[in-house]
């Protein structure tokens, strides 16, 4: 629904060349959140702390909400719709946006022969759409996803009794396709949290929901992969690794949970993946509830930054290196850094262009999703240690973790 660089490069090396390798690699691009292809930008999300507000707030309800539930062939997917089900909520979210005229309505010469034949358009208008969501307290927290409430002027929850509440959102974070919705209400039924680190493949999964208006649907299915990182599903300007699975999930579905046989919350369903069939996503729980803690702390969410756009060095990019730009490198495994964002920590640390990393905090390295990983574990301000090789030299360098841009 709805709602990168620079740096010196090696002296014998023109710039141009390395701008045409860029255009033709397969890259991931660290640092501003946009996908090119299967590209990666590294502005990944950090995990804080929880704030002991926050903190408080799941883990309490997930004591007091322990699902009890034995699955028996025939009656489990009732017995988890029928628990589960009152915490799920439709979400209503309208915007307005300007209208923009094709240019040819203002020309003169076009005005002169249609002028009382063009249509009269306002010069805004209002974009509705619906989504999912689910209540995580018993005073009204409700997740969802960001796509669900970008840029609302309005939001309006729907509980599964009738009533009809406005909606304030607390925070919403893109990157993770994450947003906290609060409603004014007590003593409402919410979820219990599983934990999404120990999915097995092969599971049950439920997903209930508001696809396409029809509202309280169930679908159900299993555990089909866990850890498909945003490049494999095609949504490289996300930074989740997400749940698949083959229950139906389609527009309207977004934001709404994701279940095990027990009735325990295991994700969050979102419908962003264009042209899936048979499939569908989720964000793991464990992560929505980390970014939804500092949302709810803070109204954002703080990501690591490094700020290189890379590529791993896969024998086709080498390849490529060789055809397009006659380059050479002896290294046989890393990531390839190609480009330096302006005025970011790998550019005040001394990173260039054509540098291969090979390993941080010792750790080998070998592909860019190994690069994203790292960065994402680190706390901001922590010096990360990396090995890389330049013109057949090994080097150690730290790099300070920054803070993505807004």
């Amino acid at each position: 629904m709805n709602k990168t660089f620079s740096s010196k490069s090696n002296p014998q090396h023109k710039p141009s060349l390395w701008q045409k390798t860029t255009a033709s690699l397969s890259l991931m691009l660290l640092g501003g959140g946009i996908a090119l292809g299967g590209n990666y930008l590294i502005n990944t999300p950090q995990i804080s702390a929880r704030t002991p507000e926050s903190s408080a707030v799941f883990t309490a309800q997930q004591n007091s909400q322990q699902v009890t539930t034995t699955a028996t062939p025939g009656t489990f997917v009732t017995e988890v719709v029928n628990k589960v089900g009152p915490s799920v909520v439709r979400i209503n979210a309208s915007r307005t946006v300007a209208t923009r005229l094709p240019e040819a309505f203002n020309d003169p010469f076009f005005r002169r022969f249609f002028g009382s034949q063009i249509p009269q358009i306002p010069d805004e208008q209002i974009q509705r759409g619906t989504g999912s969501g689910f209540i995580v307290s018993s005073d009204g927290l409700i997740l969802t996803n960001a796509h669900v409430v970008d840029g609302a002027d309005k939001v309006t929850v729907t509980l599964k009794d009738g009533r009809t509440i406005n909606g304030t959102v607390l925070g919403t974070d893109s990157l993770t396709d994450m947003a906290v919705v609060k409603i004014e209400a007590d003593n409402l039924p919410a979820v219990a949290f599983g934990d999404s680190d120990q999915l097995q493949i092969g599971e049950w999964a439920i997903a209930i929901g508001n696809p396409l208006g029809l509202d309280n649907t169930v679908t159900t299915g299993i555990i089909s992969a866990t850890g498909r990182n945003s490049s494999q599903v095609g949504v490289g300007d996300k930074r989740v690794d997400f749940i698949q699975t083959d229950a139906a999930i389609n527009p309207g579905n977004s934001g709404g949970p994701l279940l095990n046989a027990n009735g325990e919350v295991v994700g969050i369903n979102t419908a962003i993946i264009r042209n899936a069939q048979g499939i569908g996503f989720a964000i793991p729980i464990n992560t929505a509830r980390n970014i939804a803690e500092q949302l709810i702390a803070q109204g954002k969410v703080d990501h690591p930054f490094l700020g290189i756009r890379m590529a791993s060095l896969t024998p086709e990019v080498k390849e490529q290196l060789r055809n397009t730009r006659e380059f050479e490198l002896a290294d046989e495994e890393g990531v390839l850094i190609v480009e330096i964002v302006p005025n970011s920590p790998a550019a005040r640390s001394g990173l260039r262009t054509g540098d291969v990393i090979k390993s941080i905090n010792g750790e080998a390295i070998k592909t860019a999703d190994q690069v994203q990983k790292a960065v994402e574990k680190a706390q901001i301000g922590e010096q990360l240690p990396l090995q890389l090789t330049r013109q057949g030299r090994t080097l150690d360098l730290n790099v300070e973790v920054g803070v993505m841009p807004s």
